[in-house]
């Protein structure tokens, strides 16, 4: 199969063992991906930001082809006893290609609204090994064992080396999932903050053990060529968060739409569905277990036409939140100190605005700290850590990239965290008068 992609350009599955691909893509639960964007709201600030979680599946897959040729490579040196075989690569595509499987609507939003949300691994992993399941009955059928084999490795819950340093390079510092999304998520939303060196990255990396003599095998990087390659990885992600995934008026949006889901919990639980609700978000929001069927049902399209159900709904609070996104009248931010101790004072005075407006202020205003680690490394022993990337240097052994690069020893484990108070725009300038002199 030849693909042509914006980011990678000709997308080829043709090996035998890519054959997986194939009999994956057409299944009712990867095609549903189409219906679920990447970004989630983001196109609200980043109008080419409409990309599916689809095309990101994609291009994991397709790095995890490269990776997978890279690996085979006699400089790579993987040991000759832990060689990845046919088996073990399709393992690895299938769970590249699948790797998002189970996420909701509007991205990471839709796992955090609801009482007792699972987080979409979970979902994915009930997706792969439920027998009802297009996805099950494609893996099945070119072997039994493959559903199995696949949860497991995306789970990380891998024994052997090879399938751990698979597992490694689905969800890890450095993973086949990031490194497609950076490049993707800057080319559709127009900037430049992402861009890194990927064939430069896959030509560098190597097999390395955590300490001598250890069985754990990780990816490494040969320090010669590629530390500045592995810097602008990370530093690409960070600067990604900073003016992207973590940009103001998302998070407002995002806010806006905790609203929308908080007041149909509300409405669900006093006994008055709103029209058009899913049943998923119903069972969800009085604390039921949501059935795999009902929750795969959802999708960025089937809950846009309940927004505007909701819309057009007999509830005023609902249909004032769902006409505010519709219209694009998103919530305001206001920056705050980055010191814990000032957030309860300035929460403090924004809620006496918010209130005198007549608005219900757990609805209309929201504390918010985005928050992210630019470079995490676990600390204590190299053989103790379940994720490290090594870097190999002539006469000096492995050592930790947070060691060997003296920008990311700087950036390691240490959190940038963006603190807002999100309202309602009308109180805008109140809000900010408010808040003037808070120390």
């Amino acid at each position: 199969m030849l693909l042509r992609d914006p980011v990678h350009g000709l997308v080829v599955f043709e090996a035998d063992d890519e054959r997986v691909v194939l009999a994956l893509l057409d299944t009712a639960e990867v095609q549903r991906l189409r219906r679920v964007r990447q970004l989630g709201l983001t196109s609200v600030v980043f109008p080419g930001a409409e990309h599916s979680r689809f095309a990101h599946a994609l291009g994991t897959a397709h790095v995890m082809v490269r990776l997978l040729r890279r690996l085979a490579a006699p400089d790579a040196a993987l040991d000759e006893a832990l060689q990845i075989d046919g088996h073990l690569r399709r393992t690895a595509l299938a769970a590249a290609l699948l790797h998002d499987l189970g996420h909701g609507p509007f991205s990471h939003l839709f796992e955090e609204v609801f009482p007792g949300g699972r987080h979409h691994e979970a979902w994915t992993g009930d997706i792969v090994n439920d027998d009802t399941t297009e996805v099950h009955a494609a893996l099945s059928g070119l072997d039994r064992e493959l559903p199995a084999r696949v949860a497991s490795l995306l789970s990380g819950d891998a024994g052997a080396a090879a399938p751990e340093l698979l597992a490694r390079s689905i969800s890890g510092a450095l993973d086949v999932d990031r490194c497609d999304y950076l490049l993707r998520d800057s080319l559709m939303t127009g900037v430049r903050y992402g861009l890194y060196d990927l064939e430069w990255v896959l030509q560098s990396l190597r097999v390395g053990r955590v300490t001598p003599g250890s069985d754990r095998l990780v990816l490494a990087v040969d320090g010669r060529k590629g530390l500045p390659a592995l810097e602008g990885y990370f530093l690409g992600r960070q600067f990604m968060y900073q003016q992207v995934y973590h940009h103001k008026a998302t998070r407002g949006a995002e806010c806006l739409v905790r609203a929308i889901f908080k007041r149909v919990v509300e409405r669900v639980q006093d006994g008055h569905v709103p029209p058009l609700t899913p049943r998923a978000i119903v069972d969800a929001s009085l604390g039921r277990q949501v059935a795999l069927g009902d929750y795969l049902a959802m999708d960025d399209v089937i809950v846009g036409s309940s927004f505007a159900a909701w819309e057009r709904g007999s509830d005023p609070l609902l249909a004032d939140l769902c006409a505010r996104l519709r219209t694009r009248r998103l919530f305001k931010t206001v920056r705050l100190p980055d010191e814990p101790a000032a957030w309860p004072e300035a929460r403090a005075r924004a809620l006496d605005v918010v209130r005198s407006l007549g608005l219900r202020d757990d609805l209309y205003l929201w504390l918010d700290v985005a928050t992210h680690v630019p470079y995490p490394e676990p600390d204590g022993a190299l053989d103790d850590a379940h994720d490290v990337v090594l870097v190999l240097e002539p006469g000096r052994g492995a050592r930790p990239l947070g060691d060997a690069s003296f920008l990311l020893g700087e950036l390691r484990n240490k959190a940038h965290v963006r603190p807002r108070l999100v309202f309602a725009p009308e109180a805008r300038r109140a809000v900010v008068s408010a808040l003037e002199g808070l120390a």
